[in-house]
C-alpha cells in the first residue's frame, strides 16, 4: 500500500502530465478526401504501377508511375485557396497542372496504400503537412527547402557553368506580391544557363529528377517544371504541357525544351 507522501507524488505526477497533453498543440488531422470515380481509379493505377516496377528504385517507379499519366489532360491551376479563401485538398487526377503532376507522381512512388498516397501527398504539397493556402509549397525550390524536404538541389554540381542569384520569391518588381498573404523568402537560386547544358549535364542527369524551367522575372524561380526520363531515343522532359499543340502531359525532347527557356534547375527525389 502506498504511503501518503507516494501517493502526493503519483498525483502530482499524473497532474503535470495532465498539464502537458493540455498545452501540447492539437494533431493536424487530416482533412476528408473526396474522390470522383475516376481519379479514384486512377490512384489504384499509380499505385499498381509502383508494385508492378518491381523495385524499390525510385527513378525506376518514377518513370513508371508518370507514364500512367501521359495523356492526362492540363488544367490551369488546380489547386484552391487564398489568402482569402480556405485552402482546400484537391485530388484530381482528371486533369494536371505541371506542378499537381509532379505531386501527385511524387506521393504515389512513396506509397502502397490509397491512405499512404494522401498522406505523403499532403507533405509533399504543405510545409509541415498543414494544409493551408500560406503553407502550400508555392515555389519549385520549396521542394528542397522547407520540411518535409523531398528532394536534393544538385543543379550546382552538375556543370561548372551553373549560376547563383538571389531571389525575392513572391515579390513582383512593383513592389507588390504574386500572392497576397505568402511572406517573400529570400533564396538563393542556383541554374544552368540553356547553352551549357551540354552532353556532360545530360550524363549527370537521372531519370525521376524533377527539372524546372528558370526565369529571369523578379519573384519567381521557375515557370514551369516535369521530370527527366532516359528513352532509348534519348533525354525527355516528361511535363504537363499548357501548349495549344499538347494540352495533356507529354514527353518533350529535353534539348529541344531547353531551347525554349532561360536555363534549368535540378532537383533529385529523396
Amino acid at each position: 500500500m502506498p504511503t501518503g507522501g507516494v501517493l502526493r507524488t503519483i498525483v502530482q505526477v499524473l497532474c503535470l502530465l495532465v498539464a502537458l497533453v493540455c498545452l501540447a498543440p492539437p494533431a493536424q488531422a487530416t482533412p476528408p478526401v473526396v474522390l470522383d470515380d475516376a481519379t479514384a481509379r486512377k490512384v489504384d493505377e499509380l499505385l499498381d504501377a509502383r508494385t508492378r516496377a518491381g523495385t524499390t528504385d525510385r527513378a525506376v517507379q518514377i518513370e513508371r508511375i508518370s507514364a500512367r499519366l501521359l495523356g492526362t489532360p492540363y488544367g490551369a491551376n488546380m489547386l484552391l485557396g487564398s489568402a482569402n479563401t480556405p485552402e482546400q485538398l484537391v485530388v484530381d487526377l482528371r486533369r494536371v497542372d505541371c506542378f499537381t503532376f509532379l505531386d501527385y507522381v511524387d506521393a504515389a512512388s512513396r506509397s502502397s496504400t490509397a491512405e499512404q498516397f494522401f498522406d505523403n501527398l499532403i507533405a509533399a504539397r504543405y510545409v509541415d503537412s498543414r494544409v493551408e493556402f500560406t503553407q502550400r509549397k508555392h515555389f519549385f525550390t520549396d521542394w528542397a527547402s522547407t520540411p518535409r524536404i523531398s528532394a536534393t538541389d544538385i543543379t550546382a554540381d552538375l556543370s561548372p557553368a551553373a549560376v547563383t542569384t538571389t531571389k525575392h520569391l513572391n515579390a513582383k518588381a512593383d513592389g507588390t506580391t504574386f500572392l497576397p498573404g505568402v511572406p517573400v523568402v529570400d533564396r538563393a537560386v542556383t541554374h544552368i544557363p540553356s547553352g551549357a547544358v551540354d552532353g556532360g549535364v545530360v550524363a549527370g542527369l537521372r531519370t525521376g529528377d524533377f527539372i524546372g524551367a528558370y526565369t529571369p522575372a523578379a519573384g519567381l524561380d521557375v515557370t514551369h517544371v516535369g521530370i527527366l526520363v532516359h528513352t532509348t531515343d534519348g533525354p525527355v522532359f516528361r511535363n504537363a504541357s499548357s501548349l495549344a499543340e499538347h494540352n495533356q502531359v507529354v514527353d518533350t525532347p529535353l534539348l529541344e525544351y531547353v531551347r525554349t527557356v532561360p536555363g534549368i534547375l535540378v532537383l533529385r527525389p529523396r
